[in-house]
């Protein structure tokens, strides 16, 4: 092959290379017309020779959409949304459609703007973390005119599809699981709650809990940036110090949980008997700490698969798929190490 040019390949190259038509080029490329399979493989073959990539805009002027699904998370840090992601590019994986990431930090404003940066393109269906959005973030959503899935709450009123669990039905199951195990003067550990809806309605489900029990929070300690880990360990350490009398620390997620019991056992503190703990998330990277850390899996990859396979029947069939679906997930508590066995003194019936 000669040298490329320093400018955009187009057809037109691809239909020099191969010796066939731009019309005959552009209907092999778009997977359109009667060609011969010797002739889709000519051009195959010189458009993948080129390195040329279809104009996926211009060929998708008249459908007015093109085969990428946006996929909008708050964090790329936070393990949980990778795997969310996998799950999401498994569906796709043998499909026409190719998802693309934006990340909104938690800000309302961010989410606003990568929305619309993504809805420019035309995408065939959006997939974004949360329920709760800016009156402009629904605005976009509503008006774009394709399918829609909210992904890892449940509590609120989705635009078009939702997909995930109940965070306030989460909360309360811990409270109720801590409760059952005898522990009573309990402390909560987490992320400013502004930044984070979901873990909110965790917070607000734990304490309603707790008090149809007849208990309460005992203390309370939260955070904001910096890594997970290492505020875990600080955050305990301050709490422990502060409220001595402390028998269970339940925290908002799994990485400052596994900081908190790597104190406990550097200290001697005793988990699960002095000090019972609880996450949040059901991390697999935390199966090698030292003791298992008591936690709730938030059914991730199912909730990636579920709503690919939305998007996917709506592109796939827009005819009679229909949106409205609500899909609410059910947690489970993985009681690890942390969590006493068994209690005399039960609020809950095992």
């Amino acid at each position: 092959m000669t040298d490329l040019p320093k400018r955009p390949l187009t057809l037109r190259d691809v239909s020099e290379a191969s010796g066939v038509s731009e019309m005959t080029v552009s209907r092999v490329l778009r997977n359109r017309g009667d060609v011969s399979a010797a002739t889709r493989d000519k051009v195959l073959e010189a458009a993948k020779e080129l390195g040329y990539v279809p104009n996926k805009i211009a060929g998708a002027l008249a459908s007015q959409r093109v085969n990428l699904v946006a996929v909008i998370i708050p964090s790329l840090s936070n393990m949980v949304f990778p795997e969310v992601m996998s799950a999401i590019s498994d569906v796709l994986e043998d499909t026409p459609l190719q998802p693309v990431v934006g990340v909104t930090n938690y800000k309302t404003d961010r989410e606003e703007k990568v929305l619309y940066e993504m809805l420019s393109w035309r995408p065939s269906g959006v997939i974004i973390a949360g329920i709760e959005h800016s009156d402009a973030s629904k605005a976009m959503l509503r008006g774009a005119g394709i399918p829609v899935v909210e992904i890892m709450d449940t509590d609120g009123t989705p635009i078009d599809n939702a997909v995930g669990i109940s965070h306030r039905r989460a909360g309360r199951m811990m409270a109720e699981a801590i409760i059952r195990k005898g522990y009573r003067k309990i402390g909560f550990l987490g992320t400013k709650m502004p930044l984070d809806h979901r873990a909110r309605k965790r917070f607000e489900g734990f304490t309603e809990a707790l008090a149809k029990a007849g208990h309460e929070i005992s203390d309370q300690e939260f955070y904001e940036g910096g890594s997970a880990l290492a505020k875990g360990r600080e955050m305990t350490e301050a709490m422990l110090k502060r409220s001595p009398d402390l028998d269970f620390l339940y925290y908002s997620n799994d990485m400052i949980g596994a900081g908190g019991l790597l104190y406990c056992l550097e200290n001697g503190i005793d988990v699960p008997n002095d000090v019972g703990l609880a996450g949040f998330n059901g991390v697999e990277l935390l199966k090698g700490l030292p003791k298992q850390l008591a936690t709730m899996d938030s059914c991730r990859d199912e909730i990636g698969r579920k709503a690919a396979e939305i998007i996917l029947s709506r592109v796939e069939d827009e005819d009679t798929a229909k949106g409205g679906q609500k899909i609410e997930l059910t947690p489970t508590i993985e009681r690890g190490d942390t969590m006493r066995p068994r209690s005399t003194e039960a609020a809950y019936p095992e």
